[in-house]
């Protein structure tokens, strides 16, 4: 029988439950069971645990759909607990280092208590300063075991469940579960403190609760509001039954209607029935009060009163129902120029054109990328939406013919951008573009995650210091409604990132359609386009930024490496495009291909890849074909930048650290035998899950078209696929 049993929910979090797990699994104190309570066997957290458990034999995951809500997942993960002790963990908090061994040390003091009430921080969502709420309880307590009318303060009322230890045959033998609906951590509290003979306390902080940026979800409006007047009736009723002291009663009477009146002062958080919240409240307060109940002074007295009187009318008058809300729109920059500004704001008041899309890839550099692909297939499937490409200034050129397109910062921008229903763009809007009503932005994203993004750069002062504000950059992230994903790494690694309350699509990327579209007479004809010499290999190299560099450097010698790699060799160069500034850097067996606008022509067109940490692979993965890894500043890039996997130890084929590594794999033609070819397999089956084809197809079915989820088409399996074939040259080789 291990000592603990740690469950850990993770609905919602699948992004940030290797985290949770990690700092549970990393303890000093191992005697231990884990056991993560997901979804569904194929939900996104269930591949998570499923990797734990077949590392860490301590880790049982189990299952509770999505419908049983945080009560019923902490119940699933009780019945499958053997500990002698269990402990609650939310899947994006962590346990910290050495919490284990000192519950251990002072369970091991006081032998046999029913409850151990713990320390725990809370740690804003951007890392900020940590406070510990519940410090001043605890300091009150006294040293050892103590029965709870020793602290009537102490009800468990005011503590998450993640902030105490059970004793797991006490709970057995009261019958203790979560109960059902929202507030479930209140009902669970108080009925444990109700029930609790023996508690103590421990004022070490064990558990750090990340607060989420959307905020807690018992603080939305909606009916579920009500629910907290079924938990407080539940412990009141629970404290009646077994006859409690009139102390600890009163503590908890006041607790709990402190609750109830924080939700009842808030008329907002219940649009509809805050009458009968009132009045049910008022009804619970006359019947739970305990004897000699003095109210508190001040205004919070004055509503204690209020509701023991049912006087609803004059509790919202007191309260004052009107508050003036800040919206975000204040925040956000207008455009510069006096008439362009009023004019921006006379189109927001005009109705919005449902019939318009509008179109932004890269900041404006062209038609490109999944906002284009979208556009193709937009006009394919909803010919009736009209479609504007948004471009900057000297850039009209990257725009096709028959595309219209408006240059950002222009009358013409402003106008479109203010009426459009759909807004579509694999960056951002300007921060001056005003989320409004009824529009629906969808954000497509330009890549699979392997550096760390959004606000998880912050801990990183290189690229923290170029990335500008984090609060500017969220306030972005809010406007979205919908954010696409390739794989279902990338979903979790944007729940992290871009913490907002937008809806993920696992459709797979637009732009990458044409992997498995494209035949082989496209191929050549790119080929040919690109000036690659008949029977030659083309190698693409497509090296990343380096937020530690100023500059472009091709980090290899590439000349030196088409003469030591072989006279069929030759490479096309395609920088990032940070560093696309029109000029060629090619010579010789060396073709810059940098300033191509399509860097899906420029994949179909090679026979292998080289590249060191670019996303780009992930999307080459989709041809099946050979992927080399050029790492030779991998501890450099890692340490400044941040990475959520170590590439290395997961690599999508060969990996190379020096220049003559690299030009011998292709010398001998490792670079695509067998051991390669078993890691490119691992890699795409993690990372091109949705990657099929019709990805454009399930985007435009369901944003522009507002098709249900269920009517889009689904996504092919990974072994039904057939990928663009290679060059001739590779074929026959």
């Amino acid at each position: 029988m291990p000592r603990f049993s740690i469950i850990v929910p993770s609905h919602g979090v699948a992004g940030r439950l290797s985290q949770a797990l990690d700092s549970v699994l990393g303890q000093s104190f191992g005697d231990l069971q884990l056991i993560p309570v997901c979804d569904a066997p194929d939900a996104p957290a269930a591949a998570v645990a499923a990797r734990y458990a077949e590392r860490d034999s301590r880790v049982t995951p189990v299952h509770s759909p999505p419908s049983a809500g945080p009560s019923g997942a902490r119940n699933a993960g009780m019945r499958a607990a053997a500990g002698t002790y269990l402990l609650f963990l939310d899947g994006d908090d962590l346990l910290l280092p050495g919490a284990l061994d000192a519950l251990d040390a002072r369970l091991s003091e006081l032998a046999g208590v029913d409850v151990l009430y713990a320390g725990h921080e809370r740690v804003p969502w951007w890392e900020g300063e940590a406070t510990n709420p519940v410090a001043p309880l605890l300091a009150g307590a006294p040293k050892g075991a103590f029965a709870p009318v020793e602290l009537p303060a102490l009800t468990g009322v005011q503590l998450p469940a993640w902030s105490a230890v059970y004793r797991r045959a006490f709970l057995v033998e009261h019958e203790l579960v979560f109960p059902e609906g929202h507030f479930t951590d209140l009902g669970w509290g108080g009925l444990v403190g109700v029930a609790a003979g023996r508690i103590a306390v421990l004022r070490r902080t064990v558990v750090r609760h990340r607060l989420r940026r959307q905020g807690s979800r018992l603080n939305l409006p909606g009916p579920h509001q009500h629910d907290l007047l079924d938990q407080v009736e539940r412990v009141l009723t629970g404290a009646a039954e077994r006859a409690l002291p009139v102390e600890r009663t009163t503590a908890l009477f006041d607790q709990l209607f402190a609750a109830v009146l924080k939700t009842a002062a808030r008329p907002e958080r219940l649009p509809s029935g805050h009458r009968a919240f009132f009045r049910r409240a008022s009804r619970l307060y006359r019947e739970h009060r305990p004897a000699g109940h003095r109210v508190p002074e001040g205004s919070l007295g004055v509503q204690h009163r209020l509701l023991a009187a049912g006087a609803y009318t004059a509790f919202r008058a007191l309260r004052g129902a009107n508050r003036a809300a800040a919206g975000a729109a204040r925040r956000l920059p207008r455009p510069r120029l006096l008439r362009t500004r009023l004019r921006y704001a006379r189109d927001l008041r005009r109705p919005l054109d449902r019939n318009l899309a509008v179109y932004c890839a890269y900041w404006g550099r062209g038609y490109a990328c999944n906002p284009a692909a979208i556009h193709a297939k937009a006009r394919e499937l909803a010919p009736h939406i009209r479609s504007v490409f948004l471009v900057e200034a000297g850039q009209e050129h990257a725009v096709p013919q028959d595309v219209e397109y408006a240059v950002i910062g222009s009358r013409r921008y402003w106008e479109v951008v203010s009426r459009a229903k759909f807004l579509i763009n694999n960056a951002n809007f300007a921060e001056g573009v005003v989320k409004r009503r009824g529009s629906v932005h969808l954000q497509t994203q330009h890549g699979t995650p392997l550096k760390t993004m959004g606000v998880d750069q912050s801990t990183y002062p290189v690229v923290a210091a170029r990335s500008g504000s984090f609060t500017r950059l969220l306030g972005r992230v809010d406007r979205w409604d919908f954010n696409l994903s390739a794989n279902r790494h990338s979903t979790q690694m944007w729940e992290r990132a871009f913490p907002g309350s937008y809806e993920h699509l696992e459709y797979g990327y637009p732009r990458n359609d044409v992997y498995y579209t494209a035949t082989a007479r496209d191929v050549d004809r790119i080929r040919r386009e690109l000036g690659v010499p008949e029977g030659m290999t083309a190698v693409l190299y497509a090296p990343t930024h380096r937020d530690h560099h100023t500059g472009f450097e091709t980090g290899l010698d590439l000349e030196a490496f088409c003469a030591a790699a072989g006279e069929d060799v030759v490479v096309l160069l395609r920088a990032h495009y940070f560093y696309d500034r029109g000029r060629s850097r090619g010579s010789g067996r060396i073709i810059d291909v940098t300033a191509h606008r399509s860097s899906e022509d420029v994949c179909l067109a090679a026979d292998a890849l080289v590249t060191d940490y670019s996303s780009i692979m992930f999307d080459y993965a989709n041809l099946d074909r050979p992927i080399v890894v050029y790492a030779d500043d991998w501890d450099v890039y890692r340490e400044t930048r941040g990475v959520y996997f170590d590439l290395l130890a997961e690599p999508p084929g060969v990996v190379a650290r020096t220049p003559g590594e690299l030009a011998a794999v292709f010398r001998d033609g490792s670079y695509r035998g067998a051991e390669a070819g078993a890691l490119r397999a691992a890699f795409r089956e993690r990372f091109c899950q949705f990657d099929d084809g019709r990805a454009a197809e399930r985007v435009v079915r369901r944003v522009l078209l507002g098709r249900p989820p269920e009517a889009v088409p689904p996504v092919v399996p990974l072994a039904e696929r057939i990928p663009a074939p290679a060059a001739a040259t590779l074929v026959r080789s």
